[in-house]
């Protein structure tokens, strides 16, 4: 992707990012709803327009400067608000919502790589936008499986944090939330230290080696 102009950067991240965050954070709501909490629906948050999502800096801002910069993409998206308390379920259904988020980046990973699969099919010749699009599908592939995996990182305020509050014993999980003040902050020093790229990067190395090999 080097040789590509930084708009054309921009245009093959941009349409996958913002499906992914969008998509993810909409699966949150949406699950939320249907065990009981309508928060994200009376505000306005169940819809896939990514303007209601976006958040300026983490998904505009610091995603373009990384861009820019060559450094690895991260970035984040207005959460949607879950109440708890209006759940059936609590404990199970706060694991349900939060679980939510990381299958969507599934069913969005797959269908980006059906999407390479017809292109690699289709393309016999050099076709400059069915190139950006096989480019872009490959962007959606990669970004997905990074946001799925990060996101089960069991670290709150992630998602795989709240699954694990939910899973712990009671006791075990109040105790286990305090730790939420200072989630965000351990994440960047995880991600900005390396030590979360030594953990997860095998992961995400290994599920894009096997997608690309249906692919071929």
């Amino acid at each position: 992707m080097s040789d590509l102009t930084l708009v054309e950067k921009v245009i093959v991240w941009a349409i996958p990012v913002l499906f992914a965050i969008t998509v993810h954070e909409v699966a949150h709501g949406w699950v939320a709803s249907r065990l009981g909490d309508q928060t994200a629906k009376s505000m306005g948050r169940l819809t896939l327009n990514p303007l209601k999502h976006i958040d300026p800096i983490g998904t505009v801002v610091l995603p373009l400067v990384l861009l820019y910069i060559g450094g690895f993409i991260f970035g984040w998206a207005k959460p949607v608000p879950v109440n708890w308390q209006n759940l059936r379920h609590p404990r199970r259904d706060m694991a349900l919502v939060a679980a939510a988020g990381p299958c969507a980046n599934l069913v969005m990973l797959v269908l980006w790589a059906l999407l390479a699969k017809l292109l690699v099919v289709v393309i016999q010749k050099p076709v400059w936008i069915m190139e950006l699009i096989l480019i872009m599908s490959s962007v959606g592939i990669t970004i997905n499986i990074i946001l799925m995996v990060l996101n089960l990182f069991p670290l709150l305020p992630l998602d795989g944090g709240r699954i694990m509050t939910s899973l712990l014993p009671p006791r075990l999980a109040v105790i286990y939330s305090r730790l939420e003040r200072f989630g965000l902050l351990l994440l960047v020093l995880l991600i900005a230290s390396g030590v979360l790229g030594n953990i997860l990067g095998p992961v995400v190395s290994s599920m894009e080696g096997f997608v690309y090999k249906l692919i071929q």
